[in-house]
């Protein structure tokens, strides 16, 4: 029957529209792209796979995503697009049948201290608005309850016109805020240990100020103080009179002349809060967020015990319940709560707020609070609540963009993931979806491999075609497709252990355990379960540990992996010894900048509200060096031809011979032993991927000085082979005599584990115990847990 329709030549012909099916992608050279051609089919979930740094990203977010933002910001008007970032179009020949896109990605939200899961989500805005119209007693409109508005009152003389005549009236002001006044909205108080930033035996004459960068010939710092007349520099800090001290410490700004330049003299605690309190902490060097951690304590609010808010908010109630006790809530709780409140004046504000809590439960953040602040959201949680207004989006055919959305989700969570997708698709909406994990790509209904190598060996497709093909397929992905790591016959035994008596940060449940040391320990667990909070927030400080966790690596352009591992300092110093002249010579950022183009490589030309264009720099044809300069030579290479070098190239020349330099060589060892030998060490960071940011962050703590390595999932934006050398190295560390705890829901990680400690058995309030430790053998025989039978399941047992 079905064919008769389709050959009878009475039956209309396609309608011209129906034919646009296809996103077409031709001659594509952005970043390590060579030149790809590819048809990628709308109204299907497409997965893009391949090894990290294979071009993945290169292609989905810098080529597809950013032409169609770069298409729609171009509808607006001049006058609008010139508040708008300017894109340039990507290095492409041709981009047909795009739509909308709405990226969905992995970056961090701001860590902004006044920034909520609530506040991120317009959640706290619909229960302010339901407070300010059935909180009893009534306090106010909806900014009475916000703690970022502060109370304000002012009076005073205006002066009104009307007709010929002018008239002055009294007027008032007022505008009643939800802010509590003690820790203006944070939550937190600081509290400054005075030891930290000065020794008070020593004048400042003596070099009294051990606060980083404050140098006694400084004049912007310490001779500030010291030529200032409030305090006489050669007395001991000490010794000082009630009003020195009080001037030293919270003086009030004032103009001084300092070496016959007029500075502004403040306050130490002032002027400390400003020059290091203000800043987010993970953007500080490394050296000044150390000075942070141990000059300033945060606790909590004794006004408002944490919740923000100032005492006429939390008086405010509906049912017995306060908005600071409904955002304290876990949001599966709160969602309850509003269900249960039947008010016809407010019904269509409490079916939004009720979408949106479900949205919360249903995505699998159930067990998260609107008070927690945005800033310690892992990027799998930051993912999915940016996930949470496309849910019930009316929008369709829209091509969503997924940056591996499994990221930080236990295997029991990644079904409930994959069915959020497919429903994203069957709305009628392409769904693009970067991914590593096999139980995602076994969904996809069109696979595109990228590879076959990274870097310069990568930025090629190497298939497309369904999942069936891929595993049949010759690929790197086909044939690590159907891995399994097998459980370790024998395991480490393990002679001490790191005690933890009594944890309760967060969820845990007043937690004792003993983590093995000397072997490799695997912290499981479902999302929320509590495994970061027994890891981060439980270990006790000072026993040598060092944390890799998954706050990204900032950077700008003129970062580079020699920059940021400290690569370049030996460098420098090589190149500065063989040729008798100063280090700073050999910094792009420094006197050995290129004076046209400061160092940069390139000239960017704005053009208004047109995207900006750079070029190559003709003076030093982008080496980013003074002509000068590259006369200096070590082993026969100039400063520029060594930052054009690979990992491993650098590792060979500065091994042996002329350009034998061993704290260089130390550090390139390691960065080969994460995997990146393939780097060019003088790349921009910005062009990394998320796997390779990830390794390059463990290289440099690898160099840190501590017995105990605690990584939070270090298979994050990993390949399935790449997770093979992950394992390599975690052994080779454990076997160096370190001891490595991980947090990790890959399966292969924990089969590869000599001791594994599984959290649960639920997420939030149904977490936080200890629900299994043991090995992974005795893990699979159990299957009492949700981890032992997806592991079981993994390895087939």
């Amino acid at each position: 029957m079905s064919m008769a329709k389709r050959t009878d030549p009475q039956s209309p012909a396609p309608h011209a529209a129906d034919s646009h099916d296809l996103i077409r992608v031709h001659g594509a050279r952005e970043n390590n792209l060579k030149d790809v051609s590819i048809q990628i089919p709308k109204r299907r979930l497409t997965v893009f796979t391949g090894v990290s740094g294979s071009g993945k990203s290169s292609l989905v977010f810098n080529t597809i995503a950013a032409e169609s933002q770069r298409l729609i910001n171009e509808t607006y008007s001049a006058f609008v697009q010139g508040f708008m970032p300017s894109l340039a179009r990507p290095e492409v020949d041709v981009l047909d049948g795009l739509t909308t896109v709405i990226t969905v990605d992995q970056q961090r939200m701001g860590a902004d201290p006044r920034s909520t899961v609530g506040t991120a989500t317009d959640a706290n805005a619909m229960l302010r608005i339901l407070f300010s119209r059935l909180g009893k007693p009534h306090i106010g409109p909806p900014s009475a309850y916000s703690f970022n508005t502060a109370s304000v009152r002012a009076s005073g003389a205006i002066t009104v016109e009307r007709g010929n005549k002018t008239k002055a009236q009294k007027a008032t002001f007022s505008r009643t805020g939800g802010m509590c006044t003690r820790c203006e909205g944070r939550g937190a108080v600081s509290d400054i240990d005075l030891t930290q930033l000065y020794d008070d035996s020593k004048s400042l004459a003596e070099g009294a100020f051990t606060i980083p960068g404050w140098k006694s010939d400084s004049q912007w710092t310490v001779q500030v103080y010291a030529q200032s007349g409030f305090v006489d520099p050669d007395k001991p800090i000490r010794e000082y009179t009630k009003k020195e001290l009080r001037d030293f410490l919270y003086g009030e700004p004032v103009k001084v002349k300092v070496n016959g330049v007029n500075l502004t003299y403040e306050g130490l605690i002032p002027k400390i809060q400003k020059s290091f309190l203000a800043k987010d902490k993970e953007a500080l060097q490394p050296h000044i967020r150390a000075f942070v951690e141990r000059a300033v304590t945060f606790t909590t609010c004794p006004e408002c015990d944490g919740t923000r808010l100032s005492e006429g908010a939390r008086s405010s109630k509906i049912k017995r319940i306060s908005i600071a006790d409904a955002c304290a809530m876990e949001i599966r709780d709160l969602a309850e709560w509003v269900r249960g409140l039947k008010e016809p004046s407010v019904a269509p504000l409490l079916t939004a707020l009720q979408q949106t809590l479900d949205s919360f439960v249903e995505i699998g953040l159930g067990y998260l609070a609107l008070d927690r602040p945005a800033g310690t959201l892992s990027g799998g949680e930051a993912q999915r609540v940016k996930m949470i207004r496309h849910l019930g989006s009316s929008l369709t055919d829209v091509t969503y963009v997924f940056d591996e959305p499994t990221a930080g989700l236990h295997p029991h969570d990644i079904q409930r993931m994959n069915e959020l997708l497919l429903r994203l698709r069957d709305k009628g909406n392409t769904v693009l979806v970067v991914e590593h994990k096999p139980e995602m790509i076994a969904i996809a209904d069109h696979v595109v491999d990228l590879g076959p190598g990274a870097g310069a060996a990568g930025g090629a497709v190497c298939f497309e075609g369904t999942v069936e093909a891929l595993r049949a397929g010759d690929t790197i992905t086909g044939r690590h497709l159907d891995d399994r790591t097998t459980v370790k016959e024998t395991v480490r035994e393990s002679s001490h252990a790191l005690k933890i008596r009594g944890a309760t940060a967060n969820n845990l449940r007043d937690v004792d355990i003993d983590i093995p040391l000397g072997v490799l320990t695997v912290v499981t667990g479902v999302a929320g379960s509590g495994k970061s909070s027994l890891v981060h927030g439980s270990i006790p400080a000072g026993e040598g540990v060092i944390s890799v966790d998954q706050s990204p690596i900032k950077g700008s352009r003129r970062s580079n992996p020699a920059t940021y591992t400290g690569l370049l300092d030996p460098i420098r110093k090589a190149f500065a010894k063989a040729n008798g002249v100063k280090p700073a010579l050999f910094s792009a950022n420094s006197e050995g900048a290129c004076p046209t183009c400061n160092g940069a490589g390139v000239i960017y030309t704005d053009l208004g509200m047109m995207a900006g264009t750079a070029t190559t720099c003709e003076d030093c044809e982008g080496k980013r060096f003074d002509a000068s300069v590259l006369d200096y030579h070590l082993g026969g290479r100039d400063i520029s031809e060594v930052l054009a070098m690979s990992v491993t190239e650098a590792e060979e020349f500065f091994g042996a011979g002329e350009a034998h330099t061993p704290a260089a060589h130390r550090i390139l060892d390691r960065l080969v032993d994460v995997g990146l030998g393939y780097l060019t060490i003088g790349q921009p960071l910005t062009t990394l991927s998320g796997g390779e940011r990830q390794r390059l962050k463990l290289a440099t703590h690898m160099g840190d000085k501590g017995g105990v390595y605690v990584l939070d999932e270090p298979t994050t934006g990993l390949h399935l082979a790449d997770v093979e050398q992950l394992l390599g190295l975690l052994d080779r560390l454990v076997d160096s005599g370190k001891s490595v705890i991980v947090v990790e829901h890959h399966q292969a990680v924990m089969a590869h584990a000599d001791w594994i400690i599984d959290l649960g058995p639920g997420a939030g309030h149904d977490g936080g115990r200890i629900v299994f430790e043991g090995t992974p053998a005795d893990l699979i025989a159990d299957r009492s847990t949700l981890t032992g039978q997806h592991l079981a399941a993994y390895v087939g047992g």
